[in-house]
């Protein structure tokens, strides 16, 4: 039983695979040469028969009323006269030619030996007053015939039926068939060669591009295709090779973020380890050194908790949240920020100073708009020398509101601006420890700017340090 129930499955796998972009896209053109070529064969042959048709009526009709007209003045049309008629009027090239009285009678016909014995049809309804013309093509020729009344002061005396056989017109037509038959030979010959070829080139790019996908998807980031042409699918591959850089890029940032979390989270755990071993290591330790121990103990879990705040931070940032922003005034978060640090400022000997104007309202949320001043004043105070200065600077002007945090301290190289808003990012990695920072701060101020759609410039200011400047658009309700 296992035996026969696999064998149906092979099978399947070895079908036509009906799912395919090649077996979908050689069908479409299949069914759409199969319509091209249907049309072809039968829109010619039958508009060239209608037109036969159309003709035939016309030139039969013309001689069926000068036949019947001729006929009219006949007091009794007999066989003898009506051939009379028919040799003055030169009617040649019928098959059949046949007069009948009103009576329905042959007086006339054209094949020996059946006058006055057979009567057509359509001349009984052309006694009747009708006129009655049909033409068919079979066996390679045009059969038509026609029937008219013959009338004499608007009675009905007889009838004419013309009857013609013509195989040269037929021929033509049957010719005409067969060339179109052989047109479209070539033409789905040709078309289907064409199409293998196209197709070839079309699903070997598919092909490549799928095969780089599953390469790129087994971790193989550097993977890049050979790229050539272009047409939509050469383009393809280009945005496939710059999205394997981007994701190259965010690969060797997610390691060296995770190497850099890593360390920075190694150091305070290790002096923390160091210090209480140090406790337990030593017998007899006089109170003031365990509390100095103690205290640096508590120091360093505090970084630990504000490193793990920021990477909290960070990673909703990364997940888009959602987030509801309403109008916040940023002078207010200005004044809280600056009530927070100046106790840190006082410590540092640092003068912080504000111009702030009113009415600078934004779109965001109150916690991102409290980190970005609060983490940009609060640098400003760490890195600064004692006597320094941070002004904060709030103005709205052409529709945005600008915020501008100045400080007199320390500065940044210009060839390290484009780094400082990157995550573990240090200018001076023992300063910036020492100062408890967690190389995490501008990377938050940077992407809650961006997140309600404002920008980030950092400069130098005069005589020295840094000038950060913050612009929003301005909410006015």
């Amino acid at each position: 039983m296992p035996n026969e129930a696999s064998a149906p499955k092979t099978g399947a796998r070895r079908g036509i695979n009906t799912g395919s972009i090649s077996f979908q896209f050689f069908s479409f053109i299949g069914m759409l040469l199969l319509i091209l070529l249907l049309m072809l064969n039968i829109f010619p042959y039958v508009s060239t028969r209608d037109a036969v048709y159309q003709e035939k009526e016309k030139a039969m009709e013309s001689q069926a009323s000068t036949l019947a007209s001729a006929l009219a003045g006949l007091e009794k049309p007999d066989e003898e006269n009506v051939a009379e008629v028919l040799r003055l009027l030169d009617m040649q090239g019928f098959e059949r030619v046949t007069v009948a009285d009103r009576n329905g009678v042959a007086v006339y016909d054209s094949d020996e030996g059946l006058s006055g014995s057979e009567t057509e049809p359509d001349m009984l309804l052309a006694l009747s007053g009708k006129t009655v013309f049909r033409s068919v093509f079979r066996d390679a020729s045009f059969l038509s015939s026609y029937a008219i009344p013959i009338s004499n002061r608007l009675k009905i005396t007889g009838a004419v039926f013309l009857r013609e056989n013509d195989a040269e017109r037929g021929q033509i037509l049957r010719e005409l068939k067969l060339q179109i038959r052989v047109i479209s030979v070539v033409i789905a010959l040709a078309a289907l060669g064409l199409t293998a070829i196209y197709a070839t080139t079309v699903l070997g790019k598919l092909r490549q591009l799928s095969n780089a996908i599953r390469v790129v998807s087994g971790g193989d980031y550097k993977y890049r295709m050979e790229v050539s042409g272009k047409d939509e699918l050469s383009e393809l591959s280009r945005e496939f090779n710059a999205l394997t850089a981007y994701l190259e890029d965010t690969e060797r940032q997610r390691r060296r973020f995770v190497s850099d979390a890593s360390h920075e989270l190694k150091t305070p755990l290790a002096s923390i380890r160091l210090l209480a071993d140090s406790i337990v290591q030593t017998e007899n330790m006089d109170t003031d050194t365990m509390r100095e121990f103690v205290s640096d103990i508590g120091n360093e879990a505090e970084r630990l908790q504000h490193m793990t705040e920021d990477l909290l931070s960070l990673s909703r940032m990364d997940d888009d949240i959602k987030i509801v922003p309403e109008p916040v005034d940023v002078k207010k978060s200005v004044q809280d920020a600056m009530t927070l640090l100046r106790p840190v400022a006082a410590e540092k000997e640092v003068t912080l100073n504000a111009e702030l104007e009113d009415g600078c309202m934004v779109l965001a949320t109150k916690d991102n708009m409290h980190h970005i001043v609060f983490n940009l004043l609060e640098n400003a105070v760490k890195y600064n020398f004692p006597g320094g200065s941070v002004t904060a600077k709030l103005r709205a002007e052409n529709g945005n509101v600008q915020l501008t945090v100045e400080d007199t301290g320390v500065g940044i190289p210009e060839d390290e601006r484009y780094n400082i808003f990157g995550r573990f990012y240090r200018i001076d990695k023992a300063r910036s420890r020492e100062a408890g920072g967690s190389g995490l701060g501008l990377s938050i101020v940077h992407d809650a700017v961006k997140a309600h759609g404002g920008s980030i410039a950092v400069g130098a200011n005069e005589p020295r340090g840094s000038r950060f400047i913050v612009t929003f658009p301005q909410y006015k309700g």
